[in-house]
């Protein structure tokens, strides 16, 4: 059962859904098979770029922009089953339908304040699929999860700026076609007003002092398919001043932008990989006998599963509520919604998959089920994006307004 989504919607979504049946899951095998046989894993098995192809030709494209301009002009309330659809297979559905992170925020930002020039260099081809780009905001020195304390340093010399500074777990920025950077750092660090000591300059990946330095792990995982999450340096790597995103002082205004639509992406996606997990759990409950009854007759197994089904309905309400308020009120009244889907839906989901692992025994571990992996991406959505606590700290602090 789903909601009465309106004509759109439902058209898209039964597009959707036999594009994911017909081409998606039968080539994630295929692209596991074709990674392995690169010379980099880092590089593009050749079965994406023909789902990128097949998707296109389907009108399955961009579906995450809701400026009709550059995308498919759909609301957030109309992306949202969609985007759940997609996380039954984060690691492909997603890019084969150009609406995977970190790409989406880049595009929004660009759409929103870069200039014609911006716009023509690198939103275009990361609308048409053609180039990757990566976000570099957090370090590995200070908390990033306050933004304020970011310490990479942009400074403005002549008619360039030059950036100096050290980040780490910047999103697909090992891929190779991974072509531009949106770097956040300080154009004015001893400002009085510590919410304007921030700007955003883009930086080209072939930049002198621009350095790839590695890829880190995340729970064991390289996530050669995301495009790994690399450290990088950046050691006076100088671009023209043109490559300002908006004004000077205002990073920190931007990446709030940019964060609103990502959380409830992210989120949308995490309820598809619920979805994905609970099948495999019914699966496994009727396929496995144990102490002389299939697993679907043990008793904890059933709470298991009925207790996922409440849960991700539960928080699907919710996300489609914040869905509606984002278009409806804008993402500042939805704020309390946005950090209540942030904090909820990871949970739900890690918990979801915790069960689906638990349920599958060594297999739940193992490379023969997407479970282990979609389980470290969930876990990991606690802390990106702002780890629960700072949201935490953020809506207790509107709920007790009230009473002061």
């Amino acid at each position: 059962m789903h909601f009465a989504y309106d004509a759109r919607t439902e058209e898209l979504r039964g597009r959707l859904l036999a594009f994911m049946d017909e081409h998606v899951l039968p080539a994630e095998p295929v692209a596991e098979e074709q990674r392995a046989a690169l010379a980099s894993p880092w590089d593009t098995p050749a079965v994406v770029g023909e789902l990128k192809a097949e998707a296109r030709r389907q009108g399955l494209w961009n579906l995450f922009l809701p400026d009709a301009r550059y995308g498919a002009g759909l609301t957030n309330l109309q992306y949202a089953p969609l985007a759940e659809i997609t996380g039954r297979s984060p690691h492909l559905a997603p890019t084969a339908l150009n609406c995977a992170a970190p790409d989406t925020g880049n595009m929004e930002v660009l759409a929103q304040f870069g200039t014609d020039e911006q716009h023509k260099q690198w939103l275009e081809p990361l609308l048409a699929g053609e180039i990757r780009s990566a976000f570099a905001m957090t370090e590995p020195e200070v908390a990033s999860s306050d933004a304020t304390n970011i310490t990479t340093h942009i400074e403005r010399d002549g008619d360039s700026y030059v950036i100096t500074g050290r980040k780490w777990y910047i999103s697909g920025a090992m891929n190779p076609d991974c072509k531009v950077f949106i770097v956040m750092g300080k154009t004015d660090p001893d400002g009085a007003d510590i919410r304007r000591q921030q700007s955003m300059v883009l930086v080209p990946r072939d930049t002198p002092g621009v350095e790839v330095r590695r890829a880190m792990r995340v729970y064991g995982y390289e996530d050669h398919s995301h495009g790994g999450h690399a450290e990088v340096v950046f050691d006076g790597a100088r671009v023209p001043a043109a490559n300002l995103v908006g004004e000077e002082g205002g990073g920190f205004a931007i990446a709030q932008a940019r964060l609103g639509p990502g959380r409830i992406h992210h989120c949308m996606r995490l309820i598809g990989m619920a979805e994905r997990a609970i099948e495999l759990m019914c699966r496994r409950a009727v396929e496995r006998t144990a102490f002389g009854k299939p697993l679907a007759r043990q008793g904890v197994v059933q709470e298991w599963i009925a207790d996922a089904r409440v849960a991700v309905e539960q928080v699907r309400l919710l996300v489609l509520k914040t869905a509606w308020l984002m278009d409806t009120v804008g993402n500042k009244g939805a704020h309390t919604e946005i950090q209540a889907i942030k904090i909820a839906t990871p949970r739900t989901v890690v918990d979801i998959l915790d069960r689906a692992v638990q349920l599958h025994g060594a297999g739940g571990v193992s490379q023969d089920f997407p479970l282990a992996e979609l389980w470290a991406a969930a876990r990991t959505l606690r802390l990106a994006d702002g780890p629960d606590e700072v949201h935490q700290r953020s809506l207790a602090r509107r709920e007790l307004k009230r009473y002061l």
